[in-house]
């Protein structure tokens, strides 16, 4: 899809609907921007910015025509993180780093593989964002004072324990006020976004009532400028990236994981379909070019998005009309903004946290009792107690390990005969006996996929089967979807063995992954093209000519139907 085909066919109708839903949208992002900003650690101007730059960047360039960009909730405790332990200046070169990241996944067309991220593991770490959100707000919503910020959440809790004594009531009062307008308003007014309502009824109770009683953004962070942002060019050295590329990683993967979410969640609203790819490259110049401007890392947000499409926007031009209307607000109101307390900024905040938990699925999932359940908790208590970027490697690789384990356990190997009961003597296990069971022909069905967490169970199992004077094996492969070289490898293992002691290995149904996997190896050769028969019953026909029929002689077992003439001439003979 081209650039302009998002908008073919565009006309004054639909921009009269985008212009409607941008205006919307876009007094919603101002208080949400400003929270996200505060709550990750910088100044609340540079949430606005980063609602202005990236938002239009992203309906600009991206893969979805509704996706709304800008800062969220995600991206707190990654980007508090970083501010804590290395600094402002250097979260901007981190979010540079991510853009750059961004934009080669969508190059290298990696956006589908964000799909194979667990399930468990984006729920244990939403889960986790969530309490740390919410965590974070208790302060400004008691009012705490003297209150010093760390990186990690039981110190944080410690420190709101310690300081308790310094609730202000007015502090509460402010955002009680705020959370239960924000609560109601949805009900009577559908139309209207209740965080704004409910931050602009508190702010005005309390400038009117108790003026000077509580903190403000002004107050704790200084004026917001009425300027356009600048430009600044951080100084990016070998050594910076070096230490940042670990947590712009985790910037990109967070960022790409919350964008393609929303992207999804926008197609199932409007029955369009994104280019998971495109919104990737969009998200990354919008990350590569908003640090540069003083903004902080933004991806596509999933509730805004939604209140996009519900209010009738037709094409990406809503979301670069929001971004303007932030701007003008910016440039208009900012001396206002200075002014709103930071306990009504606190239950938007704390709604959001609410609202991003997934808490239903949460306990779907811990109800399983599944290994799905342990890497959910493990994730989830990983990221409050430590970091994102821990808790989503320990989930991914035991997410990992768990899924080995568990093909691992589906790979079956069966000894099996002809079953005479059948018309057309189909093979099955059960045929199998001490007193039925060919010494010569040793017939094994294998089922599942053959690689390294299965290869050592798919050698042990067939050499444990083998008789000592087995002349030829034969392998149904039919049912084996996957081969890697390590189950090629011991696959040769087992064919040098019976070539060993002088016999020939068959393979039958062998499926074209695996058998494409042998011939790249030279294992196709090594074997005998020869040996390979698209059915069972073909291989068990050129095997009964490989006997030796001497080894007949006597012979009860009577494993197939030829073995009756063939020991009966022999004996004759």
């Amino acid at each position: 899809m081209k650039w302009t085909g998002r908008f073919e066919g565009y006309h004054p109708s639909a921009f009269k609907k985008d212009l409607i839903s941008g205006l919307i949208v876009g007094i919603i992002a101002i208080p949400l921007g400003m929270a996200f900003a505060i709550a990750s650690g910088v100044k609340p101007e540079y949430g606005i910015y980063t609602t202005i730059i990236a938002g239009i960047l992203i309906s600009l360039f991206g893969g979805s025509k509704f996706q709304i960009g800008g800062p969220t909730g995600a991206f707190i405790p990654v980007l508090f993180a970083i501010v804590m332990q290395y600094g402002y200046e250097n979260l901007l070169i981190a979010g540079v780093l991510a853009g750059i990241i961004l934009v080669l996944m969508g190059a290298l067309k990696l956006g589908a593989l964000i799909k194979f991220i667990p399930r468990p593991v984006t729920i244990g770490f939403t889960g986790g964002i969530a309490v740390i959100i919410f965590n974070g707000q208790i302060a400004n919503f008691l009012g705490l004072q003297d209150i010093e910020k760390h990186e990690y959440f039981l110190p944080n809790m410690r420190e709101i324990l310690i300081h308790l004594s310094t609730i202000n009531l007015y502090s509460v009062l402010t955002a009680g006020i705020g959370l239960v307008v924000m609560i109601v308003t949805p009900k009577y007014l559908t139309k209207v976004p209740g965080s704004l309502v409910g931050l602009v009824v508190s702010s005005l109770i309390a400038a009117l009532f108790f003026k000077g009683s509580i903190a403000t953004i002004g107050s704790t962070y200084g004026a917001i400028p009425s300027t356009l942002p600048h430009f600044h060019l951080p100084e990016i050295t070998w050594n910076k990236v070096v230490t940042l590329i670990r947590p712009a990683l985790i910037i990109a993967l967070l960022g790409s994981i919350e964008s393609l979410l929303s992207a999804v969640v926008a197609d199932g609203m409007t029955g369009s379909r994104h280019n998971s790819n495109r919104e990737l490259i969009g998200q990354g110049i919008a990350n590569m070019v908003t640090p540069l401007f003083g903004g902080i890392p933004a991806t596509g947000a999933i509730a805004r998005t939604a209140t996009n499409i519900k209010n009738e926007a037709v094409s990406p031009m809503s979301g670069i009309i929001h971004g303007v209307i932030v701007l003008l607000v910016l440039i208009l109101l900012a001396p206002y903004a200075s002014h709103i307390p930071l306990a009504s900024m606190a239950p938007i905040l704390m709604l959001v946290a609410w609202n991003m938990s997934e808490r239903k699925m949460f306990m779907y999932v811990l109800r399983t009792r599944t290994t799905d359940s342990f890497i959910l908790l493990i994730t989830f208590f990983l990221t409050v107690f430590t970091n994102l970027t821990t808790a989503v490697e320990i989930g991914l690789i035991l997410s990992i390990i768990l899924f080995v384990k568990r093909m691992s356990e589906i790979l079956t190997v069966a000894k099996v005969l002809p079953d005479p009961t059948f018309t057309h003597e189909k093979v099955k296990a059960h045929v199998v006996t001490a007193d039925h069971d060919c010494p010569q022909i040793n017939i094994f069905s294998i089922d599942g996929p053959l690689f390294f967490g299965t290869a050592n169970k798919f050698e042990s199992s067939i050499m444990d089967n083998l008789h000592s004077q087995s002349k030829i094996v034969l392998l149904r492969m039919g049912k084996i979807p996957f081969m890697d070289t390590t189950g090629e490898s011991r696959l040769m293992v087992l064919v040098k063995h019976v070539q060993k002691l002088g016999g020939i290995v068959l393979i039958s149904g062998i499926q074209p992954q695996p058998l494409d996997m042998l011939k790249r190896t030279g294992m196709n050769d090594f074997i005998g093209t020869d040996h390979f028969f698209e059915h069972t019953g073909s291989a068990i026909e050129y095997a009964i000519t490989c006997l030796d029929n001497n080894k007949c002689l006597g012979c009860k077992h009577f494993a197939f139907r030829e073995c009756t003439a063939l020991s009966t001439i022999e004996i004759t003979q």
